[in-house]
């Protein structure tokens, strides 16, 4: 390779020569004549601003001229120490500020409990974290893992009915009849059996955790796969019952949303929310074009469009958060805050309040962003508009606090528990 852009190297300088002569020709009158061009003088300095660059050099040159080696040296690692100082000290800065990022997101981050670990969960982590625990408890108690498998992986829940209730008729047939046999094997090749039980996943790990064996019986012609009872399971026939009961009324294991339930000192940053991704089923790319594409057709048709149009494009729109974050101003200007489904009822806030509350008993008002009061317990936080996030004002009804206050019946100092005031945070 060398070798290679040497001569390549060798034939660019070959021909930037020029042209060639014989070696007897006297080429002497084509060669140009140089002449030597006499230096022009510098022209001295005119403006004070050149005159104070022109002494500031000549201070300079004068210094380096009678510095010792080792000086110009200690300097130059000098220069070198003070970059990496200034280096670690940006990275420091940085790191600073991604702490205070992840602090800042933390404040509206989704998170979900494991009703059986009781671990704090995100929510890609759920699904994983659930098949772990079922598997886990397989090991243990057979019976109720092939249950929770059966409610939980299987999504229909219509297919989930349908196929428990036919488990329930077998067993039943089983233990209303003890004395025929016939109920004790059920074919696996059975129609009903393929298309209400086979389909579930679990369905045959609780078959085998209740004490059925899979067996195959040789007829005359041909040979069929059956599950049977065993001896054991045929000798306890009210565990059998019990085990039925538990088919029917298992719920599946599903993990909950974290409240997160935090209380915040008095601050202007309350109606600023730092919402996270998983508040949106859209990605952030979608959302901002969704918002674009809304913003064009808002200015488009604003006066096309009657009230009832309007109203059911911003539903359509807020049908796309999953979920929301609601502050509640108290009185005495502390802010609770909780996470919700977007599709829980309003009670639910309600009695997330109250149960902050010292004085749980005496009925309260909410006012939203608007001014106006939440009254309809049953609506959706969707329907009211608290999505994907909102901040409430809290106060106590008029004119029950005029009574309680006449009797001389309302003397706390703040609103929520004590216990809550130690756990106070700032807003940032």
């Amino acid at each position: 390779m060398k070798k290679f852009f040497d001569g390549l190297k060798s034939d660019i300088k070959f021909k930037s020569v020029g042209p060639g002569h014989k070696l007897n020709e006297d080429n002497r009158e084509n060669v140009p004549k140089v002449t030597k061009e006499q230096a022009k003088p510098r022209r001295p300095p005119t403006g004070e601003a050149q005159i104070a660059a022109a002494s500031a050099a000549m201070a300079r040159m004068e210094s380096m001229q009678g510095r010792p080696k080792g000086q110009f040296k200690d300097t130059v690692g000098r220069k070198e120490v003070i970059v990496e100082q200034k280096e670690e000290a940006i990275a420091a800065q940085k790191q600073d500020i991604d702490t205070a990022r992840k602090k800042s997101s933390s404040i509206c981050t989704i998170l979900f409990r494991c009703p059986l670990t009781d671990e704090l969960l995100r929510k890609e982590e759920r699904e994983g974290h659930i098949r772990n625990v079922i598997q886990g408890l397989s090991n243990t108690d057979p019976t109720s893992a092939a249950i929770l498998k059966i409610h939980t992986y299987n999504k229909d829940r219509e297919k989930v009915k349908f196929g428990t209730e036919t488990i329930a008729k077998y067993l039943n047939n089983i233990i209303s009849h003890p004395e025929e046999e016939k109920y004790y094997k059920i074919k696996l090749s059975n129609k009903v059996f393929q298309e209400k039980i086979s389909c579930l996943e679990g369905s045959h790990e609780f078959f085998e955790a209740i004490g059925f064996e899979k067996r195959t019986i040789h007829g005359q012609d041909l040979q069929e796969d059956f599950f049977v009872l065993g001896s054991d399971a045929m000798k306890n026939l009210d565990a059998l019952q019990g085990h039925c009961d538990a088919l029917l009324s298992a719920e599946p294991l599903r993990v909950s949303l974290e409240r997160q339930l935090r209380i915040f000192m008095p601050s202007i940053e309350a109606a600023h929310f730092d919402l996270t991704s998983d508040f949106f089923n859209l990605t952030a790319e979608e959302i901002k074009k969704e918002q674009r594409d809304r913003t064009e057709r808002m200015e488009r048709n604003a006066m096309l469009r009657t009230k009832a149009m309007r109203e059911r494009e911003e539903q359509r729109e807020m049908k796309k958060y999953n979920y929301t974050v609601l502050r509640i101003k108290l009185p005495d200007g502390y802010i609770l805050q909780g996470i919700f489904f977007a599709r829980e009822r309003i009670s639910a806030l309600f009695d997330f309040v109250r149960e902050q509350l010292q004085d749980d008993w005496l009925p309260y008002e909410l006012l939203a962003p608007g001014g106006h009061k939440v009254k309809d317990e049953q609506a959706t936080l969707i329907e009211c508009g608290l999505v994907p996030s909102a901040l409430l004002t809290f106060r106590w009804d008029a004119a029950v606090m005029a009574d309680v206050e006449a009797g001389g019946g309302h003397g706390s100092v703040s609103v929520i528990k004590p216990e809550l005031l130690s756990k106070v945070e700032q807003l940032t």
